[in-house]
Order: structure tokens, then sequence, then C-alpha cells
């Protein structure tokens, strides 16, 4: 798996993954991603940041999207709970979707793998990784445990007002 930094060129693509990982989350019954969120301006804004990245498998297909946003992440001043440590230098990984076409391959554990292997060889200055997900997207919450991210806390009407969300981190 190969992460490459997308451009405004992928802006369609990434729209079109993140909107099947939408429709994914519903037909699973998960409450995540209904709505406005993630939004085009939120991608467009991930993209000029340099923050969005496509997910590509090693015959070369994309197969995903993930955006990978340096600190603060202001939604998690309001964490109920504390981190595993306290920094200031972490990365936060958001809007990570694999494509249904290509579900079932492994592609979101090789996806966060990569990341993590990315961070921990080419970025010692980061001494964590964050993420959260909605309470109900248990593919999800299992996901992120096999990486080994520890449930620190959780969120409570950041993202929606009747949504709670379980935090992680994951330690260099």
């Amino acid at each position: 798996m190969q992460l490459r930094k997308a451009t405004m060129v992928d802006f369609d693509q990434i729209m079109d993954i993140l909107k099947d990982g939408a429709n994914q989350l519903a037909e699973s019954g998960v409450n995540q991603w209904q709505g406005d969120y993630p939004s085009p301006d939120q991608i467009k804004e991930d993209i000029k940041n340099g923050w969005a990245y496509l997910a590509v498998s090693d015959d070369r297909e994309t197969v995903g999207a993930i955006s990978i946003v340096p600190a603060p992440d202001h939604a998690y001043d309001q964490l109920n709970g504390a981190w595993l440590t306290q920094t200031d230098k972490y990365l936060v990984i958001h809007r990570v979707a694999i494509h249904s076409k290509h579900a079932g391959n492994g592609y979101a554990t090789k996806l966060l793998q990569a990341v993590i292997t990315e961070i921990k060889d080419n970025h010692p200055e980061i001494d964590s990784l964050r993420i959260d997900t909605h309470e109900d997207n248990k593919a999800m919450q299992h996901l992120i445990n096999k990486m080994g991210f520890k449930q620190v806390g959780t969120l409570h009407g950041v993202y929606r007002a009747d949504e709670t969300s379980y935090v992680y981190e994951l330690v260099r």
C-alpha cells in the first residue's frame, strides 16, 4: 500500500470514495457521515493544506482516501478522558474510507499500517497518532484496536449534536 498526496485533480475521486463510505456506513446501520460531513469544502481544505492522501494498492489501483491532519485538532478540546501523552506533536487521522468495490481485501488494515509505518520511520518529531470514530462504527473500532491504538475517551456532540465518538491514541 502506498500513500499518494492528493491534488485538486483528485477532488472528485476523493468525494466519490467518501460518499461510497457514507453509503457503506448507512447500509450497516451506522449514523456516521450521514448529512453534510465530510463536506466538499472540508476536502478542498484537506487538499489545499496537503492533508489529503489517496490509498494506492500494490497493483496501482486507487482503493481509498485518508486525511492526516497536524495538531492542534480543536475537536479534541472537548475530550472526556485523558491522553496517553501530553504533547502538541501529534497527527490526527480523519476521513478514512476504502471504496466498496475494493472491500474485503484488507486494504483498511494496510492503509493504517502504511500511515503508522510512515510516521514511525520518517517523522521522529511526532509523539503520537490520534483518531476517533462513531460509537456505532464497530468495524472501525475493531481496526483501530487491531492497529494498537488505545481508547482514551469520548467526544459528545462535537461532530453532530446527538453523536458520541470514541477517541484513541497510539504513542510512538
